[in-house]
């Protein structure tokens, strides 16, 4: 567990049980035990997201924690599609989880939570790589067509593993670029906003971020076809 889930994590269930009671009579003990209502703790699953902002909202650090894990797997995904390394990606998690705690009041409910959440931790991947490897637009030495989107290509004969290899691969620039548009869905436009380069900047970096990823794939297309028949 991280340290941002163990601090949520506070003073655990036990904080939730009322003291004991030293001085009542075995006789009041059980009187009050009879009358009193049970109560139970809904597991964390059965919370809808609704039910997990409105408890955060409250100040419940155990609503805090269960949100932390319902959504930190999922996010550190994200994050290590952005991050050359697991520990740049932990730090991108942690700086998300931070916004996404200090604005919890801000968000509207207009959309999922975990969209909301998945753009607030694509923003600090951003943040994460202007801070390391600013970027700056290049020129690549040739021109790539902006029609490569329409060959036939796909990721979707690869596991987990070998897509974030490919991609982690790529240089920092067509890893942003790539990653905005193939997954994200944002346009060139908005990219080439987002990182400071311009629109045909940013077409011409997710081209070649594709041809390259498309050489990667008839590569190991090609020793998986080896590996078969030898």
């Amino acid at each position: 567990m991280s340290a941002l889930s163990a601090s949520l994590g506070g003073g655990g269930l036990r904080s939730l049980l009322p003291g004991r009671a030293t001085t009542t009579s075995r006789s009041e003990s059980l009187s009050s035990s009879l009358s009193a209502p049970v109560r139970t703790l809904t597991p964390p699953s059965q919370l809808s997201d609704n039910e997990l902002l409105d408890g955060c909202l409250s100040g419940s650090r155990l609503m805090q924690k269960y949100l932390y894990e319902r959504f930190a797997g999922r996010m550190m995904a994200v994050c290590m599609r952005y991050a050359q390394t697991t520990f740049e990606a932990e730090d991108v998690l942690q700086e998300g989880f931070l916004t996404v705690f200090k604005n919890l009041g801000s968000f509207r409910r207009e959309c999922p939570l975990e969209f909301w959440i998945r753009r607030i931790m694509v923003n600090a991947a951003l943040r994460q790589h202007r801070r390391n490897a600013p970027l700056v637009a290049v020129s690549d030495g040739g021109e790539y067509p902006e029609d490569l989107a329409g060959e036939e290509f796909t990721l979707s004969n690869y596991n987990f593993e070998e897509l974030l290899l490919m991609i982690q691969d790529l240089a920092p620039r067509y890893r942003m670029v790539f990653n905005l548009f193939a997954i994200e869905g944002y346009g060139h436009k908005e990219i080439g906003e987002m990182l400071g380069i311009s629109e045909g900047t940013s077409k011409s970096q997710y081209s070649r971020a594709r041809a390259i990823l498309k050489s990667k794939v008839e590569r190991l297309d090609a020793q998986r076809t080896h590996g078969f028949r030898s």
